[in-house]
């Protein structure tokens, strides 16, 4: 276990004595899962991190954190869950709180709503929402998207997607958005190759731009690729075309990109330049450098958005 808050975000100082009730949540990632308990979403108290594994596992030590953080800070009162998905979100659906079809393994239809009310209690009550859902809740609250009324948040990292924000509502659909399985062209063809890693589409945002893509196209990782790389040029071009999709399709008044692979330095630059190409004109859109942006709170937009569900819940 670990206090680790970002500087964006100073640490609790509440006394015990005056503590609302402490809350917990999970951002439940591809590549890891990112747990916390505070009494504010914005200053978490407790924090760990470790690499999503196998689902019973991982549950465990997501378990046994929580419960030496509440021998430390008092009862869990709720939960907030940002989890990868797809994911069943509809709290009527017969399988509420369970992990789709998905290609990370051993996941797939894994309830896990059900297994951490299990370990934590059946009372307990449980926020259960995408991860970036929870990034976009939390930037709207503290960082890029304070004061925006509409906005689109898109994470780059192992896989893609994205969620949306319509006056400070959560939008879905029949299920929730996967922004990450729209249809793009293959742009890979002008660098001699044809990279892409979904199993189930043939050319789909996430099989083209996740960081998985880019490691298999160029046989290393995004973050050990220079700058001036040209995977970063087509990199570029399939993220503006997922931002130009969703200005067409929705009109957001900000568009901001999360998760690791929108940190590189330059990309975002290259995204809007890309984005205004493409755009021809045609839309009445702000600055691009304030149209697409970077989140203000980086890594730990996650974790405060589930903590904010966690409170959220609770009706506080």
């Amino acid at each position: 276990m670990r206090r680790d808050t970002p500087s964006s975000l100073p640490m609790n100082t509440t006394s015990p004595a005056s503590a609302p009730p402490l809350l917990a949540a999970i951002e439940a990632g591809g590549t890891k899962y990112v747990c916390a308990v505070a009494t504010d979403p914005a200053r978490p108290l407790l924090e760990i991190r470790f690499p999503t594994g196998d689902p019973h596992e991982t549950v465990a030590q997501a378990v046994a954190f929580f419960r030496e953080a509440s021998a430390l800070h008092g009862p869990i009162h709720s939960l907030g869950i940002g989890t990868f998905g797809p994911a069943r979100l509809d709290p009527g659906a017969p399988d509420y709180g369970n992990i789709l079809t998905t290609p990370k393994e051993g996941w797939s239809h894994f309830p896990l709503v059900s297994e951490l009310k299990k370990a934590l209690g059946g009372d307990l009550p449980v926020a259960f929402e995408t991860d970036v859902n929870a990034a976009a809740l939390s930037e709207a609250r503290y960082g890029a998207a304070r004061g925006v009324r509409r906005v689109a948040y898109l994470t780059i990292g192992t896989g893609i997607g994205g969620g949306f924000l319509d006056d400070g509502r959560l939008l879905h659909g029949r299920m929730h958005p996967e922004i990450g399985h729209l249809i793009v062209p293959d742009l890979d063809a002008a660098y001699g190759k044809s990279t892409q890693v979904c199993p189930f589409h043939t050319s789909c945002l996430e099989g083209r731009a996740s960081g998985p893509a880019i490691e298999a196209r160029w046989g290393k990782p995004g973050h050990e690729l220079p700058e001036d790389h040209p995977a970063w040029e087509l990199e570029a071009a399939y993220l503006a075309l997922g931002c130009l999709n969703l200005t067409a399709a929705w009109s957001p008044d900000l568009l901001v990109l999360g998760g690791g692979v929108s940190q590189k330095t330059g990309l975002i630059e290259r995204v809007r330049a890309e984005f205004q190409r493409l755009a021809g004109g045609y839309w009445d859109l702000p600055p691009m450098e304030d149209y697409v942006k970077l989140p203000a709170l980086d890594q730990q937009a996650g974790i405060v958005g589930s903590l904010l569900l966690a409170q959220e819940v609770l009706g506080s």
